[in-house]
């Protein structure tokens, strides 16, 4: 496809496909296929002009390239694209404005007086039986100032005053509703662009590990213990436990049998199973972002929930201070100008797209955080704990030693190793599994049903042999693995600075595996960052040795650590710093880690990680940088001052709207204009960035 510039500059383009017309489909594939390419953080098309607008970090000529690659055919198989339907949004609510304007003012101009009247009088009851109806329920809120307010100017025959103020309402309801539908629609847009793998079982037997959108209804996928259902389907082999609280809220995993409905946002907890898929990675994850987004203005911060229940406590007093001022004056229009004039629309409009905006901010530096509350949480946090194993060191370990035992291979050993590690999603397992690739060791099934035990390790038979690979605490003690006289002297000599992983095969030790787990680079300045920042406690807890643990956490300037501990110890570790009146933020990356991420007051996953942390966790990140903490702390304190700031705006602002139309001075009509239009100028400063360049 062929694309004409009409503007360049550093970091932006603007282009022009050269063709006709662009559908919606065509353009969401273009969108989608230039999202995905290098540098790009941002891009806007417009279907009906044909247009694109390009932010992009590095060299010009890498997206033109990128771009000549691309045809609608080609984005189709490989694009990722949701069916988010901002397009249909966003033309459905730019219609409604035109329409409503339009009509407004062909009304006055050909319409007759007596006739508008008319209209206006019909038009205004659905706002005032809707008045009545909340009376009824014994509710106090807007809706009641609204009603009453076209209904008083009705009553006193002010009938161009009460289409007007219907009119702001309703043009400032479609407004409120565009604007949220449009937040929320980015904002799932932006938290789905992660490209997921899955294990398809094809009719050779053989997992094959392939791309998410590759998967079609009637395909089955393979999900082992600790993993997250991607998609929508029917349990066709294996009984397994499914934690399903993202989706309905239930703390206890529930029994899941063949032939049961399982739904993508479960976490398989125990056992292995074959999902037959009936919905591809579209519609229904989509559907699942939404919910959870929407779900999530409701984790709202306690700032937030106080400027709702203040805004909610105003509406009596607004109706006191509009019926004082029509005994104190007799002016029926000073009093509609009071009942104009409430607090509660720029406070319930500005507070959760504030939260959204921050999200979505946060979500273009590949952070997902699921409610305002957690950011409220971050903000004021005075401790983080951390992981070692891929939060504090590498993503990626390598292994870099084998020694074998019991007179058995290396390479053998390897093998074995990999074949069992290949099952859990796991640095150190996939360190392992990538070793035995490199090697070009083909490490097929040879064993039956695999057992995770958290934390510890991993067993299953081969043969007749109980296979066991993991800790040393799980190896020796747990299963009680021995070791022959000759080979303790080098079991002995193992160097302290490796993880090393421990094979036994029929309850003798066949090997060790060394692993190789180097820090980040960035993970001292990360920590001398947050004590700079207002974090007073960084601590590291692992399972590794306390020599391991205190070197590190020397290397690194932590205040204290915790080593050689289980999932449990976490929790407890946690329980213990609450207690102590500290809010804490919990770092990790693994299945291990997921008891303290759930206790923590803010877990954050690291996005490479174990999809149970990463569902369990309140907000998650990406895996290149430690420093995006530090990112995110700054969003989350910037977002409440912006709530914060919003507050006080609302409170004077209105305040005033309300005692200048109590003297006279401001009629109900621009009453109903001010007021509206300070609710949609402060809700599109909520959707401005919170930090400076934010890309």
């Amino acid at each position: 496809m062929r694309f004409r510039i009409l503007h360049e500059s550093p970091g932006r383009v603007r282009l022009k496909a050269v063709q006709h017309s662009m559908t919606m489909e065509q353009a969401d594939l273009l969108e989608a296929w230039i999202l995905a390419l290098p540098g790009v953080w941002q891009v806007t098309v417009h279907e009906r002009l044909g247009t694109m607008i390009i932010r992009f970090r590095g060299e010009r000529e890498a997206l033109y390239s990128g771009l000549a690659r691309f045809s609608y055919e080609r984005a189709r198989e490989e694009a990722h694209v949701l069916s988010a339907e901002s397009r249909c949004i966003n033309r459905e609510y730019k219609e409604k404005m035109v329409f409503k304007v339009v009509g407004q003012f062909l009304k006055r101009l050909f319409i007759p007086v007596p006739i508008r009247r008319v209209i206006n009088t019909v038009n205004s009851v659905p706002r005032m039986w809707l008045a009545l109806r909340t009376l009824a329920q014994g509710k106090l809120n807007v809706e009641v100032l609204d009603g009453i307010a076209i209904g008083t100017a009705l009553l006193t025959g002010d009938f161009s005053t009460a289409g007007s103020v219907r009119f702001l309402l309703g043009l400032g309801d479609t407004l409120d509703a565009w604007t949220h539908k449009r937040s929320v629609d980015d904002l799932a847009k932006n938290m789905s662009l992660n490209v997921d793998q899955v294990w398809h079982l094809g009719e050779e037997k053989e997992p094959e590990l392939v791309p998410l959108e590759r998967i079609q209804p009637g395909d089955r996928i393979v999900v082992h213990t600790g993993h997250v259902l991607p998609l929508d389907g029917i349990l066709d082999e294996g009984d397994v436990m499914l934690n399903q609280a993202s989706l309905t809220g239930e703390s206890v995993p529930v029994a899941k049998h063949a032939g049961a409905a399982v739904y993508a946002g479960s976490v398989v907890e125990e056992g292995n199973c074959v999902i037959r898929v009936t919905h591809t990675a579209g519609e229904n994850r989509y559907d699942r972002i939404v919910r959870m987004i929407e779900e999530s203005e409701r984790l709202k911060s306690g700032t937030e929930k106080r400027a709702y229940n203040l805004a909610d406590r105003l509406v009596p007093w607004c109706l006191a201070g509009s019926a004082l001022t029509w005994l104190l004056t007799g002016d029926t229009s000073r009093a509609v100008s009071v009942l104009m004039v409430d607090f509660s629309c720029a406070l319930k409009l500005s507070m959760p797209l504030s939260v959204l905006s921050a999200m979505r901010e946060a979500g273009l530096h590949k952070i997902t955080v699921k409610g305002g509350k957690y950011m409220e949480a971050v903000s004021k946090a005075d401790t983080v704990i951390f992981d070692k194993t891929g939060t504090l060191t590498n993503a990626c370990p390598s292994v870099s030693d084998v020694v074998a035992f019991n007179g058995q291979d290396e390479k053998e050993m390897l093998r074995i190793g990999a074949c069992l590690e290949e099952h859990f999603p796991h640095s150190v397992a996939n360190a392992v599994v990538r070793a035995a690739m490199e090697q070009g060791l083909d490490h097929q099934e040879m064993h039956s049903e695999v057992e995770y035990v958290v934390a510890h390790g991993i067993a299953s038979r081969i043969g007749n042999d109980r296979t066991v690979i993991g800790s040393r605490h799980f190896v020796f003690e747990d299963e009680g693995v021995t070791v022959l006289p000759e080979d303790q002297a080098v079991l002995d000599s193992l160097s302290p600075d490796r993880t090393w992983l421990y094979l036994a095969i029929g309850g003798v030790l066949s090997a060790a595996i060394g692993i190789h787990d180097p820090l980040r680079g960035e993970a001292a300045e990360t920590v001398d960052l947050l004590h700079k920042d207002g974090i007073r406690h960084v601590v590291m807890l692992t399972g590794d040795n306390r020599n391991t643990a205190a070197a590190i956490a020397g290397k690194l300037g932590i205040d204290a650590y915790q080593a050689e501990v289980l999932p449990e110890d976490k929790a407890e570790y946690i329980r213990s710093m609450q207690t102590e009146g500290r809010s804490v933020i919990m770092i990790g990356d693994g299945i291990n880690d997921t008891p303290a991420l759930s206790l923590a007051d803010v877990g954050v996953a690291i996005g490479s990680g174990a999809g149970t942390a990463r569902e369990v966790a309140d907000i998650t990140i990406a895996a290149e940088d430690l420093r995006e903490l530090l990112l995110l702390r700054q969003l989350s304190q910037k977002l409440m001052e912006r709530i914060d700031r919003n507050y006080r705006f609302v409170m004077g602002f209105n305040g005033g709207l309300i005692a200048l139309g109590a003297i006279g001075l401001l009629p109900p009509a621009v009453s109903a204009l001010l007021h509206n239009a300070s609710t949609l100028l402060l809700g599109l400063d909520c959707l401005t960035p919170l930090l400076p360049h934010t890309v």
